[in-house]
């Protein structure tokens, strides 16, 4: 039997949608159902709510910074005989710094890669490391350094796939993302750096397939050239609903998904770790910060019941301004 897929969004607001039927040459057959057939469309979004994952949905940045140390342990890596390590305060600097995993390591490795004016961190090697377990050669030059690094991610992202089914939701927010679901006239998305591999497993763990399939924009990091704290992820969410960026209300959990948010003019609001608390997100531009959404946040303290953006994001419940 051939398995059918229907191709159409919540808000597709489509006359026609197209069921795609798969057969065994791999050819695609289109069938048309016409008017009749379907449930009359949602009218389109005229506000947004777009999540992050790791860190947002669920806190996951403990388990990456596991899985990276288990890749370098896999491969051996060493710099001047020592071990590479990454502690957890080390970590938070990285994951408040560069976006994406692969950036991280170029980083780390070379220094480079980090927005204009951010902080240094005294354990960045900046040398290449000898991969002891792999033939230990020291990468000559930036290509070579750079093959090692999709190699280090691609063993990273296998051992944080299976790490990940145990994670959780962070409080309160699945509850919110079901608020802005059943809301007539908000888009909800999730807007995610990592890469496609290991987020289809924390929004399968986390988010489920039936809420997912309710949502309006899903993106990863391989769909996007730039990484956060570039705009691109939020700019190309914005332009696939057909919305304004003034219209969009971004959850984030870091200094550079906030500056991603604010450099693609979206209102944002920040849910804090203990390892982040101490940022300093209001003056980098946050609209709101809390720790996390578990006093009950519903979609009416960031939107109008026309579903406009609120002026004033979550009062009452943020964290108090300086």
């Amino acid at each position: 039997l051939l398995a059918p897929r229907v191709l159409a969004s919540r808000r597709a607001g489509l006359a026609s949608m197209t069921l795609e039927i798969s057969p065994p040459d791999g050819f695609v057959w289109g069938v048309n159902l016409d008017e009749g057939s379907l449930p009359p469309p949602s009218p389109p979004p005229s506000a947004a709510l777009l999540f992050d994952c790791d860190g947002v949905l669920v806190e996951t940045e403990e388990l990456h910074r596991v899985a990276y140390n288990m890749a370098f342990e896999e491969f051996g890596l060493q710099i001047a005989g020592a071990p590479v390590v990454w502690s957890k305060e080390y970590y938070s600097f990285l994951a408040n710094t560069v976006g994406g995993g692969k950036p991280k390591m170029r980083y780390h490795f070379t220094g480079l890669g980090a927005p204009e004016g951010a902080r240094t961190h005294q354990d960045t090697a900046k040398v290449w490391p000898a991969p002891t377990a792999r033939g230990g050669a020291v990468p000559a030059d930036e290509a070579a350094g750079m093959a090692l690094v999709d190699e280090l991610q691609d063993f990273k992202t296998e051992c944080y796939k299976q790490l990940v089914t145990k994670a959780g939701p962070r409080p309160g927010v699945l509850a919110l993302m079901d608020s802005a679901i059943a809301a007539p006239g908000i888009a909800v998305g999730i807007c995610s750096a990592s890469t496609r591999g290991g987020f289809e497993k924390v929004v399968d763990a986390v988010v489920g397939q039936e809420r997912l399939a309710r949502l309006d924009v899903v993106i990863a990091g391989d769909d996007v050239s730039h990484k956060k704290p570039h705009p691109e992820i939020y700019d190309v969410a914005a332009q696939r609903l057909g919305l304004s960026s003034a219209d969009c209300v971004v959850v984030e959990d870091s200094i550079v998904g906030l500056r991603a948010a604010k450099a693609a003019n979206m209102r944002c609001v920040i849910t804090y770790t203990p390892e982040t608390q101490a940022e300093d997100f209001y003056a980098e531009g946050a609209d709101a910060k809390l720790l996390d959404f578990s006093s009950g946040v519903e979609v009416g303290a960031l939107f109008s019941p026309e579903g406009a953006v609120l002026p004033e994001l979550l009062p009452g419940v943020r964290d108090p301004r300086p």
